[in-house]
C-alpha cells in the first residue's frame, strides 16, 4: 500500500468498541466485499452472507479478509499485499502469535479480530480433563499392564488451582470447577478481579502465588513477554504434587525444564495440548514420562471449531457492515499483541 493509499484508509480513525464497551486505538473498517481465503468454505461463506455480506474473490475491491489458514501467515501477507484496500482481517484461532509480525506492519490502517473466546468451552473442557487425568494418575493407569497394588490419586475437590490468564478459555475453566469448591487464584496483566476467583493477581506476582497451587492451568496469550513464563526458576518454587495443564501455547513453559522437574520428582504430572517443539518428535522423552498426557493439540477440533468459527464470522461481518466501528468481537490489540 502506498502512502498515499494508507492515509486516505486511515483518515476518520477512531476507537474501536469491542463487545465488552472497551475502547482499542485502531481503524474503522470501510464496509465492502469480503473475500474467505485461502480457500472458501461454505459453512463460513454462509455465515458472511447471513450477515449480509457479500463474498467475491480477493482484488482491489475487497475490504474485508476471512482467513482460515492458522499456520499461514506469508499467504495473508501475499493476500493483503494484493487487496490494498483491506480494511478488516478475521482470524481464525484465539492465538495470533504466528501472525504477529503482519499485525504490527498493518495495524494502523487494518482491524484484526481472532476468535479468542469463541471455542471456549470444548477448551476449556479439555483442560478440564487434563486436570482430572493428571490428578487421578490415569496416564500412568493407562500404561499399566497389571494391577496396582497401591492406591494413587489426588481428589480435585478444595485444591487450590492457579489459572494463568484471564480470556474466555480461563473464565469457562473456572465454571467447570464451581462444583468442585475450588480456590482459584488468576493471574493476570491487570488486578481487576475475575468472576468465580477467590483473587486475582498481576504478573509480576506470579512467584507469590505458585507455591500453593495444587494445579497449574496456562490460558494466557503467547507473546514476547510470556514466553517460557514456566521456566526452571519458577517450577522450582512449585509443591512436589502439584499438576501443570497447558492448552494455550508450548512455548508458554520451558519444555527442558518441565522434563527436568518431572525427572527429579520436582512436579507430579502435566497434561498437556500443546508443546514445545510441535508437533512433540517421535522419541521425545516427554512421551515416557509416566506422569504425562499428552494430546495432540486437540482440545478444539475441527469439527467442534468450525461452527463456532463460523458464529465469530457472522457477527463480526455484522459489524464490519455497520460501518460505526462498533459490535466487533476479538479484536486484536496490535501492542498487546492479541
Amino acid at each position: 500500500m502506498s502512502t498515499n493509499e494508507r492515509q486516505q484508509a486511515t483518515r476518520g480513525h477512531r476507537a474501536v468498541v469491542t463487545d465488552a464497551g472497551r475502547p482499542l486505538p485502531g481503524p474503522v473498517p470501510t464496509p465492502g466485499p469480503v473475500a474467505v481465503l485461502p480457500a472458501p468454505a461454505d459453512l463460513h461463506v454462509a455465515a458472511v452472507e447471513a450477515a449480509g455480506g457479500s463474498v467475491a474473490p480477493a482484488s482491489a475491491d475487497t475490504r474485508g479478509i476471512v482467513w482460515l489458514d492458522a499456520r499461514d501467515a506469508q499467504g495473508l501477507a501475499d493476500a493483503l499485499a494484493a487487496s490494498p484496500g483491506v480494511t478488516w482481517v478475521q482470524l481464525p484461532f484465539a492465538g495470533v502469535d504466528a501472525f504477529a509480525d503482519l499485525i504490527a506492519d498493518h495495524g494502523d490502517h487494518v482491524l484484526f479480530t481472532s476468535a479468542k473466546g469463541a471455542y471456549a468451552e470444548p477448551v476449556a473442557e479439555h483442560a478440564l480433563a487434563l486436570t482430572l487425568a493428571t490428578l487421578r494418575v490415569l496416564p500412568k493407569r493407562a500404561r499399566a499392564t497389571s494391577w496396582a497394588t497401591e492406591p494413587e490419586g489426588v481428589s480435585l475437590y478444595g485444591r487450590n488451582v492457579v489459572v494463568i490468564g484471564a480470556g474466555g478459555i480461563a473464565l469457562e475453566y473456572i465454571r467447570l470447577l464451581a462444583p468442585f469448591d475450588t480456590e482459584v487464584t488468576v493471574v493476570r496483566r491487570s488486578s481487576e478481579p475475575v468472576p468465580g476467583a477467590a483473587r486475582t493477581v498481576t504478573v509480576d506476582h506470579i512467584d507469590e502465588v505458585l507455591p500453593d497451587a495444587d494445579v497449574v492451568m496456562i490460558a494466557a496469550a503467547m507473546t514476547s513477554g510470556t514466553a517460557r513464563l514456566l521456566d526452571a526458576d519458577r517450577l522450582a518454587r512449585m509443591r512436589p504434587s502439584v499438576r501443570i495443564v497447558n492448552i494455550a501455547r508450548g512455548g508458554l513453559v520451558d519444555t527442558d525444564a518441565l522434563l527436568a522437574a518431572l525427572r527429579s520428582g520436582q512436579i507430579a504430572g502435566a497434561g498437556l495440548d500443546v508443546t514445545d517443539p510441535e508437533p512433540l518428535p517421535d522419541g521425545h522423552p516427554l512421551w515416557d514420562e509416566p506422569g504425562v498426557v499428552i494430546t495432540p493439540h486437540q482440545a478444539d477440533t475441527p469439527d467442534m471449531v468450525a461452527p463456532l468459527l463460523a458464529e465469530r464470522i457472522r457477527v463480526n461481518t455484522a459489524a464490519f457492515l455497520s460501518g460505526d466501528g462498533t459490535g466487533f468481537i476479538g479484536v486484536v490489540d496490535p501492542a498487546a499483541g492479541y
